[in-house]
């Protein structure tokens, strides 16, 4: 009886499922990065010459930056419409309607945009709204 030697078969690395999965990486971290650079907010505040009374900061935040555009605790409001305004704080307040509106409205926005935010708050029933402002500086 005769026997052959077998032969060896050369290992063979398919990376197409590694290009695939690589790719669907990329796509996700290009989709997580657009979402994340809105999170932090360059706001200029109006200055007031009135030292402000000590708060504690616990409410739901409204940004209003130079363009008119409105932030929600953070989250960028879709539109400007007086009812886009109200969805948000309604999403974030619930039912609460006792804790503060704390307004950071950049300095060179619209006065009309900061109605808005007053307005909507008050046909919704926030009694509290706090206006932040920075002191000007000390003159030597």
């Amino acid at each position: 009886m005769k026997l052959r030697a077998r032969q060896r078969e050369e290992p063979e690395l398919n990376i197409i499922n590694f290009v695939d999965v690589m790719l669907m990486l990329l796509v996700f971290f290009m989709m997580t990065t657009h979402f994340i650079q809105n999170t932090s907010l360059t706001v200029d505040l109006p200055t007031a010459s009135v030292a402000p009374a000590p708060t504690e900061l616990k409410g739901v935040e409204v940004t209003i930056d130079a363009q008119g555009h409105y932030y929600v605790n953070q989250q960028a409001v879709a539109g400007t419409s007086p009812d886009a305004v109200r969805a948000a704080l309604l999403a974030a307040a619930g039912a609460r309607r006792d804790v503060p509106i704390i307004l950071r409205a950049d300095a060179r926005s619209s006065h009309q945009s900061v109605v808005t935010v007053m307005n909507v708050a008050g046909e919704l029933g926030f009694t509290q709204l706090q206006i932040l402002t920075t002191q000007p500086p000390a003159e030597n």
